[in-house]
């Protein structure tokens, strides 16, 4: 597995992957109708590429497939964190992970910060992230849990 920076060339392959992912692995915590509302959220090719350039964002790949990435903000905020389907459990949402801290102590960021979905919690729990607060987010009129989760660096 190699890890490097995103460029805009990953765009189309990475908001392919989140879809993908959301789908089929996070549909074992969320209903189909909380699934879509969180697909159809007003999201767009052109300000998913945006956000990520403006990130420090990162990809996964094994020779030339894009099996992971995210991203984290200049506060400390990890936005995104993806796994394709077929590639979980082999270690690549930690690599990413521990690369995404590594930037935020790199740059005097003493804490990270994410809304995790009930799929990640467990995951974040293991990594030494804390719950602030369960929160209900309303997307197309559709309520979906998540959790405000904390890391002191």
């Amino acid at each position: 597995m190699q890890i490097r920076r995103y460029q805009i060339a990953d765009c189309a392959e990475t908001l392919t992957l989140f879809t993908n992912t959301v789908r089929r692995v996070n549909a074992a915590d969320y209903t189909p109708a909380q699934i879509n509302a969180w697909l159809h959220g007003g999201m767009d090719a052109a300000n998913w590429g945006q956000s990520l350039l403006q990130h420090y964002a990162l990809v996964a790949t094994i020779g030339d497939s894009l099996v992971g990435f995210g991203d984290i903000d200049d506060t400390g905020y990890l936005d995104r964190l993806f796994v394709h389907h077929l590639f979980g459990r082999r270690g690549i949402a930690t690599a990413l992970v521990n690369e995404l801290e590594l930037y935020a102590r790199n740059h005097d960021i003493l804490r990270v910060t994410t809304h995790a979905s009930i799929t990640a919690k467990p995951f974040l729990k293991q990594r030494g992230y804390t719950v602030v607060k369960a929160q209900q987010v309303v997307r197309k009129g559709i309520t979906l849990q998540n959790y405000v989760m904390q890391k002191i660096l």
